[in-house]
């Protein structure tokens, strides 16, 4: 098992495969999977600084990409699933999304939340291509801010 492990880590290692990589490792990490894209995305661009714009846009494709699959996953598991009215504090957050509609998955980049959040929206059957679109936004502002913060400022965006 260990022998396959670094097999997979080496197939993926950064420069070598590069933006394939981070495609890979954001589309992945935007399911529920427990697995942060973070380190590929801000690796990458630490290697290869002049590739700064093409890693944000295809981490934030591979991570939209993921959180539709999320979508799709909700959709899905509401066809399959027998259907309660729960008068709890779950029942009150679904109220809550269905209220706040596609505009929720904006905060579809959030750690721990963000995932089951895009799949919440499916599950309620919220219109798929705005809920995309928020997404979309939501996860490109975060590699945006998270890149310039951890490299110290926006002089990376230029």
């Amino acid at each position: 098992m260990d022998a396959l492990l670094q097999t997979v880590l080496h197939l993926l290692a950064l420069p070598e495969y590069g933006l394939s990589t981070v495609f890979v490792v954001s589309f992945v990490s935007a399911t529920l999977l427990p697995l942060g894209s973070e380190p590929a995305v801000l690796g990458l661009i630490q290697l290869n600084p002049s590739q700064y714009w093409p890693v944000i846009f295809v981490a934030t494709i591979g991570n939209t990409l993921g959180g539709a699959v999320d979508w799709w996953m909700g959709y899905g598991a509401n066809q399959i699933s027998r259907h309660d009215a729960p008068n709890s504090a779950h029942g009150r957050a679904l109220t809550w999304l269905a209220r706040l509609g596609p505009k929720a998955c904006l905060l579809g980049w959030l750690p721990i939340v963000g995932d089951p959040l895009c799949t919440l929206a499916g599950w309620l059957r919220l219109p798929f291509w705005p809920c995309v679109t928020y997404m979309l936004i939501g996860k490109l502002v975060r590699y945006v801010v998270m890149t310039a913060a951890f490299f110290g400022g926006l002089q990376w965006l230029a």
